[in-house]
């Protein structure tokens, strides 16, 4: 019991990253914008962190770390302009708006990585990020603020109602006065700020550096907690829960001498297999909003 407890700091250092992307993703949803870009958004996110805490460390020691987390998040939310910019002002198609961000990221990213530190990923650079209490990262501390906050204000707040309105019945939304579209952009770039951020969490807490595989399809298990948790925030919490406890396996399983006997391999696909068989087994329920990735044109019908 006690080696199972010990786990519980690796288990939370995943699952947070994935929380705050999820969270960010429902939050763009609910307004009516589906948002495949979250990885892409972390890849940046995890870009600028590590980029960012490796030349101020040196100036502003473990503090840096937070400005680090800044940065991420204003990464998150500039490129997210790109998505809103293209799914709410121009009605694009959001999907491939998105697909478009993504690969930009991968693109952007590893160019600035070769002209910034001569080769594909950053330089080594310490964590920064000192463990919490009992061992906890921050991290998960900012990942249930996030949810805490994103259900007061989606279920306490009139801008929630709002934005649930926008992403259900834009046209109904619009005739009492709300500005989806600027509800809508508003939800975009808080995907993107959120999206950031996580990117940030997750490269100052999981590696001691940035490379094109750090974020590593993290963005994509968030969409799929996004339908797993019914975009709803406690959903989202217990949906990030169980996936990060799959991501967790690929590194605490060596520490079992049951787990010792089976390829690492089997570790290591298990949280990609649980994403493709949670879309399955939801694929023929329809929790989402019903504008989700509807573009809004005013006074149609």
């Amino acid at each position: 019991m006690n080696s199972i407890v010990g786990k519980i700091p690796t288990i939370l250092m995943l699952v947070s990253p994935i929380m705050i992307t999820a969270t960010g993703g429902m939050i763009c949803e609910r307004s009516g914008v589906v948002n495949i870009a979250l990885e892409g958004l972390m890849v940046f996110g995890a870009f600028f962190a590590a980029s960012a805490h490796f030349f101020l460390e040196p100036v502003y020691g473990p503090g840096s770390v937070w400005v680090a987390l800044a940065i991420a998040a204003g990464a998150g939310t500039l490129f997210s302009l790109l998505h809103a910019f293209a799914s709410v002002s121009l009605n694009a198609d959001q999907t491939v708006s998105g697909t478009g961000i993504n690969l930009l990221a991968n693109g952007v990213t590893i160019f600035l990585s070769q002209v910034l530190f001569k080769q594909d990923r950053t330089k080594q650079f310490m964590l920064g990020m000192m463990p919490g209490v009992g061992g906890v990262y921050p991290t998960a501390f900012i990942a249930l603020a996030v949810v805490i906050v994103a259900w007061f204000l989606l279920y306490r707040r009139p801008l929630g109602l709002r934005l649930r309105a926008c992403g259900e019945n834009p046209q109904a939304a619009a005739s009492v006065g709300v500005n989806v579209k600027r509800i809508r952009y508003g939800a975009v770039l808080a995907s993107g700020f959120l999206a950031g951020l996580a990117g940030g969490c997750l490269v100052l807490t999981t590696n001691t550096q940035f490379n094109s595989t750090t974020v590593n399809g993290h963005g994509f298990i968030a969409l799929a907690v996004v339908s797993f948790g019914r975009w709803r925030p406690e959903g989202i919490a217990g949906a990030s829960l169980l996936f990060g406890t799959a991501l967790a396996f690929s590194i605490i399983a060596s520490d079992y001498a049951v787990l010792r006997t089976l390829p690492t391999e089997v570790f290591n696909i298990m949280p990609y297999a649980i994403t493709l068989l949670t879309l399955v087994a939801f694929s023929g329920k329809n929790y989402a909003p019903r504008a989700a990735g509807k573009p809004y044109e005013k006074g149609a019908s």
